[in-house]
């Protein structure tokens, strides 16, 4: 492989001289870009030296308030500004956007521009919490409420007073605890369970979902009025397949940080792999392009860094058809048919770099929650999840004695 076939990158543990040589068109700001060329695989050169902190100057100014969130796209830039009008008010904050493609980090940049920024940033999975124990979680309880509760615990709106809120999942709130929400929203006040003391608070809002709660109105799983109260502002993060010119500079900034963690060095990389990168529609967003950029740092000792590019076509989401398969699948069946597709090929490995978890671009504990939410079982453990299990089906003894 000759010089003018890699993209020369040098990855050291000092930031300054991550890049010396960023060839891509799509790292330059617009200014800089000439006029028609438009193709991804395009290169120009750039000042020796350039870090990548550089590369987001003109996105972020000179706040540092930005931090995490990456990208010169239009869709990024819109976001931006969407922030910086809402975050020095108090009003509530509803962020939607597909799984993974950063809600938390808008959430906290929110955070960081408002007037609260010294006070508590308390987030909240309302997904990852037991239906049993949210409200608990959310506002706290006295001792001796419910069995298990030997002492008292605080809420996170409590916790949040005078500070920020963040509830991802927020349509997963089951029903009958979203009056209870509402009410905090409304007038700020709540008690905790097990006590008839009213408490205020003035923790500001921000919820987040991946789910279309117009939708969820309309079929009667979440309040129109909660809704109503919650999409004050209304914030839209763009899919990464909607901002494919923010991948390089997403694929550089994982790569420095795994290979950073992980004692590596790595000079270039093949322009074909970044083509392919730019080209994968990415269901799983930035997460998903995150933990494939952790195993190619795992599986190549470098200097030349090579993504796995060939199991991007393995991460697309299709449900064969056959004959005795209904043409139109629910949402949740197909959903159900990939995860069980994802563990059948991993040999049911769950977590780890080469696991169902990293192949569908989620955390592990969140494929453990749909797992259990879809019913989804290992073969053999249908015992510990309450199933009936092949090999102890009941026995008609007449037949036998027959």
């Amino acid at each position: 492989m000759s010089s003018d076939d890699c993209i020369n990158v040098d990855v050291r543990s000092d930031d300054s001289s991550f890049i010396s040589n960023p060839l891509f068109e799509y790292l330059e700001d617009d200014r800089r870009r000439s006029d028609g060329e438009d193709d991804l695989t395009a290169t120009v050169q750039m000042k020796d030296g350039l870090s990548l902190e550089c590369l987001f100057d003109d996105e972020v100014g000179e706040e540092p308030n930005f931090d995490g969130i990456i990208g010169h796209s239009n869709a990024l830039r819109s976001v931006l500004r969407e922030i910086r009008m809402v975050a020095p008010t108090d009003s509530t904050v509803l962020i939607c956007g597909e799984t993974g493609t950063g809600k938390e980090l808008i959430a906290r940049a929110i955070h960081e521009l408002s007037s609260r920024r010294k006070n508590a940033f308390v987030k909240l999975n309302c997904a990852a919490i037991p239906t049993g124990l949210l409200e608990s979680e959310l506002f706290g309880h006295e001792r001796g409420a419910f069995t298990g509760a030997i002492g008292q615990r605080i809420g996170r709106f409590e916790v949040a007073n005078h500070g920020t809120a963040f509830l991802d999942e927020i349509g997963e709130i089951p029903l009958e605890l979203q009056p209870k929400l509402l009410r905090v929203l409304q007038e700020r006040e709540f008690e905790r369970l097990g006590s008839t003391r009213t408490l205020r608070t003035d923790a500001r809002l921000i919820a987040a979902t991946n789910r279309n709660l117009a939708t969820m109105v309309e079929e009667q799983k979440f309040r129109s009025d909660l809704f109503y109260r919650l999409n004050v502002f209304p914030v839209r993060v763009p899919a990464l397949r909607e901002r494919r010119e923010d991948i390089p500079l997403l694929v550089w900034h994982f790569a420095r940080h795994f290979a950073e963690r992980m004692k590596r060095r790595y000079e270039s990389i093949p322009p074909e792999t970044m083509k392919a990168l730019c080209e994968y529609n990415w269901p799983g967003n930035i997460r998903e392009l995150q933990n494939l950029i952790e195993r190619a740092v795992i599986l190549c000792p470098g200097p030349v860094l090579r993504v796995p590019v060939r199991d991007l076509h393995h991460r697309t989401i299709s449900v064969p058809h056959s004959g005795h398969t209904r043409q139109h699948q629910t949402l949740e069946e197909a959903e159900r048919a990939h995860i069980l597709s994802t563990l059948k090929e991993v040999r049911w490995v769950v977590g780890g770099p080469n696991g169902a978890a990293a192949r569908l671009g989620m955390n592990r504990s969140t494929l453990q929650f749909r797992m259990k939410k879809l019913g989804i079982v290992r073969p053999g453990r249908e015992d510990d999840a309450g199933l009936p299990s092949p090999s102890r089906v009941p026995v008609d003894l007449q037949s036998l004695a027959s």
